[in-house]
């Protein structure tokens, strides 16, 4: 397989447009605005020179490269750190008990309350695969390298990772949501919030969401109906994070009541189970498996899928293509886990 996962270059800004202008609304990490996206490459571009391993706040952005074409076909962001620009809004689901001894009943009312709760971890987001590569792989290929960036890197991180799924979006570009609760208190459609959320920022929630708990009871049943639910695009996403050990608990999206999934990063599958060893030959592979394979730090950072047998002594033998992508030879020590 000739893909590699680097962090994104200002050479990228054209073909990372074109891939927000197919997103179809509601990638808040990915708008069609090439101001806003230049300014993305330049934070991560400022993240992969700092050399020291500091807990800032940091953005990575990277892209999927097909090494025989050239082309940028996917990309995904990290962000070390949340809620430090501006506040991270997110609404917790929770239950307010009632009872009446007069009628003899018990209510149980569910309830939306905002919070920045999740301010300070980091978060996997920014996801999108060109529609003709969703084959082969591509998609874990693209998910998992983040968590092997994250566990290169682990003293940049938080002890807490999560990950926005978008929400449901209705053909016409809309949200439920949105159009049910928050848009009857900013006098804009989804579409104009969202943009001017990818390019603002979030403070305006802050200025004009109302504060106190709203009871989804007095929601319209299409509101009702999507919250905590991913877009039918980002179904397997959901089930990728969930086999990573991400959960979905308590938190939707403010805008389109997407989920919002949440790990330990300790305990995130990929960073947990990947393993470094020695290269002690390089070429023709017979044995072994296909595994996700890394090396690097910073920018000099790549991920590819690569054929691994192990030797003895805990030694590793791998493809030369990979090792070509990975820009590793005899001796270099590489990150690698499971493929599934």
């Amino acid at each position: 397989m000739t893909y590699v996962l680097r962090p994104a270059a200002a050479g990228d800004l054209a073909a990372l447009y074109e891939m927000a202008k197919l997103t179809g609304g509601g990638f808040t990490n990915l708008p069609p605005n090439r101001d806003t996206l230049t300014a993305k490459l330049e934070r991560s571009a400022a993240a992969l020179a700092r050399t020291e391993d500091r807990h800032v706040d940091d953005l990575f952005v990277m892209v999927l490269e097909n090494t025989a074409t050239g082309q940028v076909r996917g990309t995904c962001q990290i962000f070390t750190m949340v809620g430090q620009h501006w506040p991270f809004y997110s609404y917790r689901l929770g239950t307010l008990t009632q009872v009446s001894k007069e009628l003899n009943r018990t209510f149980r009312a569910d309830m939306l309350t905002l919070s920045t709760d999740l301010e300070g971890a980091s978060e996997v987001g920014g996801l999108f695969l060109h529609p003709g590569e969703r084959a082969g792989g591509l998609g874990l290929l693209l998910a998992r390298s983040r968590y092997l960036f994250i566990r290169q890197h682990r003293a940049r991180f938080s002890d807490r990772t999560l990950a926005e799924l978008r929400g449901v979006i209705d053909e016409a570009g809309g949200s439920p949501f949105w159009d049910g609760l928050a848009g009857k208190f900013f006098g804009m459609s989804f579409q104009e919030a969202d943009e001017f959320n990818a390019v603002h920022g979030n403070q305006f929630i802050a200025d004009l969401m109302p504060k106190t708990p709203i009871y989804t009871a007095m929601l319209p049943e299409a509101a009702r109906q999507v919250i905590g639910v991913p877009h039918p695009t980002g179904r397997a996403a959901m089930r990728m994070l969930e086999h990573e050990g991400f959960t979905h608990d308590s938190y939707v999206d403010i805008f389109d009541g997407g989920p919002t999934m949440v790990a330990q990063t300790d305990r995130i599958r990929s960073v947990q189970d990947a393993v470094d060893s020695r290269i002690a030959r390089i070429g023709p592979v017979g044995g072994g498996e296909v595994r996700l394979a890394a090396a690097g730090r910073l920018i000099d950072f790549r991920a590819a899928y690569a054929r691994i047998e192990t030797l003895s002594g805990g030694e590793i033998a791998i493809d030369a293509e990979a090792a070509a992508m990975l820009k590793v030879g005899l001796g270099d020590t590489i990150c690698h886990v499971g493929r599934q």
